[in-house]
Formats: C-alpha cells, structure tokens, sequence
C-alpha cells in the first residue's frame, strides 16, 4: 500500500480533482502522485465519488484490493469499451480451450508412434496387446 506525502505533493486523485489533499483523504493510500494515469482512469469510468464511496463501505484491509480491481476493470474498459475485462477472460479462454485441443492431438499422436514403436522392440508385448492375432 503506497502512501503520499501530505506536506510535498497532494495524491494524484486529489492532484487530479484539483483539491487539497487532506490527511484523512480515502484516496492517498492507493493513487500515489507518481501513478496519476491510475486514478485518471478509474475516475472516467467509475467517477470519483463512486469510488470514495465504494472505498467507504469497504473493509480497510481490502480496500487496496478493491482499488487494484476497479483500476484493473477501469484500464480494460479503457482498451475495450464494449466489452472490458470480459473481452480478455474470453480471449483467454478460448485460447486455452485451443491448446487442450492441440494437446490431446499431440497425446494421440503421441501413444500411435508409441504403440507403433513397442512390438518391434518387445515381441512378447506385442503378442499380449493382440499383435499378430489380426487385432489392430
């Protein structure tokens, strides 16, 4: 949890609403000055006085979690403003449903060249698993 200097430079939500950072200010711990786009961000999509309030009613110890999400959600809907954050978890899952597939073709190919491979150098294996019985 980042904090602000109260005395040198106001956090940059209070930089960015342009108001005197007091030392009480629900935004300090988490918009430092030096992360101004973070707070730029969440305030155009949320707004400043939903999020004061969301931070209000949220237990302190999981406020910087809430924040990382909401900065998290407010820079997805910044890049994709239809679709957000759901947009990259469904590229995401779509990619991960791809590779299983290409993993169980890799897997069959895999135990066919085994399979292939095993009564040439084990004749006794390959007379079990049915080779040279016209199974196969």
């Amino acid at each position: 949890m980042a904090s602000s200097s109260y005395s040198n430079s106001p956090c940059a939500a209070c930089k960015f609403l342009r108001r005197k950072c007091m030392p009480d200010c629900i935004f300090a711990p988490y918009f430092p000055p030096e992360e101004p786009q973070k707070f730029a961000n969440v305030h155009k999509i949320f707004g400043a006085s939903n999020v004061s309030k969301l931070l209000n009613e949220v237990l302190p110890h999981q406020r910087e979690d809430a924040v990382n999400s909401l900065a998290y959600e407010a820079e997805a809907r910044m890049k994709d403003p239809v679709y957000g954050c759901v947009g990259a978890i469904s590229v995401l899952q779509r990619q991960v449903i791809r590779l299983q597939k290409e993993l169980d073709a890799t897997n069959a190919d895999l135990i066919r060249y085994a399979c292939n491979e095993m009564p040439a150098a084990n004749p006794q294996f390959a007379r079990r698993m049915g080779h040279g019985r016209g199974f196969l």
